[in-house]
């Protein structure tokens, strides 16, 4: 067991959520479903014998998952970071993830359920913190120019001169 697992509040929608993220990504899989007893149910306003919490991987992270009710949604202030090594891992995963949600700049996109991602390459984090801050300076320029990163974009303002 890691030693912190993300948990995502849903409404009543958790597995739905769970079941279209495993079916994403690679090495993912739902490790354990629970269900409400008389107790949580009375409190969560949830009935009795429906899903609770859903523990799952993707790519090998564990998340947990519930349906907790209507009190809180999620926000853009936390996301979820999908480091891609190609523009077609961006892509599947911009496309997939932003079906009926929406896309924002830098990389960030809004799924179906309301959980913000950035969709990001690899090599992103490398061109920010290089050496030579002019290097750096044309990466953000460019990233802040997108919704869906473009790779091949990103690495040409990074080898310019």
């Amino acid at each position: 067991m890691q030693k912190i697992t993300p948990c995502l509040w849903f409404d009543d929608n958790a597995e739905e959520a769970v079941k279209f993220y495993t079916s994403l990504f690679r090495n993912s899989k739902i490790l354990q479903v629970s269900h409400y007893g008389e107790a949580g149910s009375s409190v969560a306003g949830r009935p009795k014998g429906s899903v609770m919490t859903i523990a799952f991987q993707l790519d090998g992270q564990e998340f947990m998952a519930l349906n907790g009710g209507p009190h809180f949604k999620f926000t853009p202030a936390i996301s979820l970071m999908v480091n891609c090594e190609t523009q077609a891992e961006i892509d599947q995963y911009w496309d997939k993830l932003s079906e009926a949600g929406g896309t924002q700049q830098c990389g960030w996109l809004t799924d179906k359920f309301g959980v913000s991602w950035q969709i990001v390459p690899a090599t992103l984090a490398q061109m920010m913190q290089d050496d030579q801050p002019e290097k750096a300076e044309r990466v953000m320029k460019a990233v802040l120019e997108m919704e869906k990163l473009d790779l091949p974009t990103l690495e040409r303002a990074y080898a310019s001169k």
